[in-house]
């Protein structure tokens, strides 16, 4: 089976104890209660920045430029338990946008210091990877879940070089 090629986009900013992260708690769908990045499915004919931005403004109402999307890697997501939930996603980090941060149907945004990540609610695979990729790192991450779909049976991670660079 194909994975759906998804995408995430994670807001940063300077904060008082240090740099921030928008999150946002999943309200419909999908990871329904996580917390979760901002993103979803790139659709026919969109590439991965362009479906970022466009989700980016549909889940929390702020406009980001492909210009301004900085390449952070990949994460590979391998449901052995259901194949049909496979995703490959690309994800990008972006300090500037245009407007503020608001909830909409699917997403209550939040900011949260990048030290103090809520894993507990997130998907367990996230502590692997998105503090990396938010320090600096350029990876290519594949996720193997366990057969409970939630926990995480293996991680595996690469240097990775965004196409074109």
């Amino acid at each position: 089976m194909t994975a759906a090629h998804v995408t995430l986009c994670f807001l940063l900013r300077d904060g008082e104890e240090g740099e921030h992260v928008l999150l946002g708690t999943k309200k419909t769908g999908f990871g329904r209660g996580k917390v979760v990045g901002v993103g979803g499915h790139v659709e026919l004919g969109e590439t991965a920045s362009q479906a970022a931005c466009r989700e980016v403004m549909e889940e929390i109402n702020v406009v980001v430029q492909a210009k301004d999307l900085i390449p952070a890697g990949t994460v590979d997501f391998v449901f052995p338990a259901r194949p049909e939930w496979n995703m490959a996603t690309t994800v990008f980090l972006t300090r500037r946008w245009e407007g503020e941060p608001s909830e909409s149907e699917e997403i209550a945004p939040a900011w949260f210091p990048v030290a103090q990540l809520p894993v507990e609610r997130m998907w367990a695979d996230a502590e692997h990877w998105l503090p990396a990729m938010i320090a600096g790192q350029r990876i290519a991450v594949r996720v193997a879940l366990a057969a409970d779909n939630e926990n995480v049976a293996d991680v595996h991670t690469i240097d990775w070089v965004a196409p074109g660079s």
